[in-house]
């Protein structure tokens, strides 16, 4: 039995990372290693975990945030090579031919592109990818990630084509005796059940979900509008658009839930986008007046990091070529739009492609591969470290951090760049990851800590289960309202929806059914509430800022980023507490 003084401790590194990064604004680099080593002493001398425990956690950390950083460092390489090929100025002027409204900017790629990414590859690659983009078209740096966050929420999901749901609810449900023999003796195969938690997932989503790309347009316009008189004016504008785009994005969401966990993010993204494009161009809800953020020199130095809002090299497009040329075109003839799009194309291609034709994701994710009679390693495996039971791996193919890597090489040629572009390219990369590789090894560490602090005794729990445990029992009856909640911590804390779901979806089973209350909905509830943490969930946080060059400012996007997380948390409490006690009382 847990006292009441060790829940209380459990919390700390939780609550002092909240207020260094949240309440004063303290950088992730200073935070997180203070917050690793409360989450240590408390490890070795409250929960009684022995050393080589501790020090295998922190292994483990270290090893995701070395995995995340690959996703980082190929989202920055593509991002400096086009830059520097000059491609993202024809994208710019490509999305004028539609808008140049920033506002729709943000519903067609911070919306749109960001959910079809997330529901392609998951692992936090939305916002690498589509944050800098924002960033190259002019947008302020933490108005892109801010806009790449919120705009994904609702694909988190059903991330990395279902990942979160099979992996994480489907998998450990049926590696559980007592919880398999209860679904099976309702009725349900343990694959029919995760499509119901998938199906009332989305249903939580749409209901809720359809405002996030108004939520999302408001809260740029709103905090990076005009600096002297902020107004929700310019959001109102559009929200004839920003509706439209989210009822087209949940109708084939949730019609596609009905059947599968792996293509409703997919589907939504590119059904809803090509009706919302389709409706741009044929001149419906075009806003009268586009909107745009006020002059640079206006902007406060917390709004831009390292890299310049529509940053080009020069070098990438010599004196006396128009913009958009290339040094290979020779200055004759401008660069076609599909041309610059090329590399993000071939990158979406094969993020699903590796995800959806078998036997691929398998293949990619096994540790050696035989090819002509040469093994190629594909993963960094470390089983049972330091003679533990925690081990961890390193997906070096199968994360996107490698296809995005290949499409920045494969934009070398493509643009006929010259050496000494390649080389500024490569070396602007590896200077921005000193900042987020300290952040992220003392975040991961630090949950890995608590995530396993349960792991060295067979009557243990750790203090994530604890925490989750004991509000539950404070909370009783009122549980519905709270369940996104504890999915949401999970997700803060670990960065994924997926491993949120693991550690909390069977303990949201088992709490539901000692309630009485309708367990599909409870862990639906969970997986909602999986994604909506990863708006303030530090790891995603340092990863993304690093791709636009403001690693330090964790703590406002977390702050900010608390509004949409609020609004989503209620909304789904509400409804969860409504389906169960009220309308679907007589579900499973």
């Amino acid at each position: 039995m847990v006292s009441t003084g060790e829940i209380l401790l459990a919390a700390v590194p939780l609550v002092l990372a909240g207020v260094l990064l949240v309440g004063f604004l303290w950088p992730a680099t200073r935070a997180m290693p203070l917050a690793w080593i409360a989450a240590v002493l408390i490890g070795l001398f409250v929960w009684g975990m022995p050393l080589e425990y501790v020090m295998a956690a922190s292994i483990a950390g270290a090893m995701t945030a070395i995995q995340i950083l690959w996703i980082v460092f190929g989202a920055l390489l593509l991002l400096y090579t086009l830059m520097q090929a000059g491609a993202f100025d024809r994208i710019n002027e490509g999305f004028a031919t539609i808008s140049g409204d920033r506002r729709v900017q943000i519903v067609l790629l911070g919306f749109f592109l960001a959910a079809f990414i997330e529901g392609a590859a998951g692992f936090g690659t939305p916002a690498a990818v589509v944050a800098p983009l924002l960033l190259a078209l002019g947008f302020p740096a933490l108005a892109a990630v801010i806009a790449a966050l919120i705009g994904h929420v609702l694909a988190v999901t059903y991330g990395a084509v279902g990942t979160p749901i099979i992996v994480g609810i489907e998998n450990p449900l049926a590696s559980t005796a007592a919880t398999e023999s209860a679904i099976t003796d309702a009725g349900f195969t343990i694959q029919a059940y995760s499509v119901e938690v998938a199906v009332w997932a989305a249903t939580y989503h749409a209901l809720v979900g359809f405002v996030m790309p108004l939520f999302a347009v408001a809260m740029v316009v709103y905090f990076f509008g005009d600096t002297e008189e902020r107004s929700l004016e310019p959001a109102w504008e559009v929200a004839p658009l920003c509706l439209f785009s989210g009822i087209a994005f949940v109708v084939p969401y949730w019609a596609s839930a009905q059947i599968s966990a792996e293509f409703p993010s997919l589907l939504g993204a590119m059904v809803g986008g090509a009706v919302v494009v389709g409706a741009l161009k044929a001149g419906y809800f075009v806003p009268d007046e586009e909107w745009d953020f006020p002059e640079r020199e206006t902007w406060p130095d917390h709004w831009v990091g390292t890299i310049e809002p529509g940053q080009s090299s020069g070098s990438a497009v010599p004196d006396g070529i128009d913009d958009g040329a290339t040094v290979a075109d020779g200055g004759n003839q401008r660069m076609s739009l599909l041309r610059a799009w090329t590399p993000y194309i071939l990158l979406v291609a094969l993020l699903v492609i590796t995800r959806v034709i078998d036997p691929l994701p398998e293949l990619l994710q096994e540790n050696v591969l035989e090819v002509a009679g040469y093994p190629i390693l594909f993963n960094t495996q470390w089983p049972e470290i330091l003679g533990t039971g925690i081990s961890e791996s390193i997906s070096w193919v199968y994360v996107p951090g490698f296809w995005l890597v290949l499409c920045a090489l494969i934009a070398i040629p493509l643009y006929g760049m010259r050496g000494a572009q390649v080389k500024a390219a490569w070396a602007e990369t590896g200077q921005k990851l000193v900042s987020p590789l300290i952040a992220l090894v003392f975040v991961i560490a630090m949950v890995q800590i608590m995530l396993q602090s349960g792991a060295h005794a067979e009557s243990a729990e750790s203090m994530i289960f604890v925490l989750a445990q004991a509000t539950a029992d404070a909370v009783g009856p009122a549980y519905p309202f709270i369940s996104a909640l504890i999915g949401a911590l999970g997700a803060a804390m670990a960065g994924s929806n997926t491993v949120s779901n693991i550690t909390f979806g069977g303990f949201q089973f088992e709490a539901a059914s000692e309630l009485g209350l309708p367990t599909q909905l409870i862990v639906g509830a969970q997986a909602v509430g999986g994604a909506i943490g990863n708006l303030v969930a530090i790891h995603n946080v340092v990863a993304a800022l690093a791709t636009v060059g403001l690693v330090g400012e964790e703590g406002r996007v977390m702050r900010l980023n608390l509004i949409p997380l609020v609004y989503y948390a209620l909304g789904v409490g509400i409804l969860t507490a409504l389906f169960s006690y009220v309308l679907f009382p007589g579900l499973f």
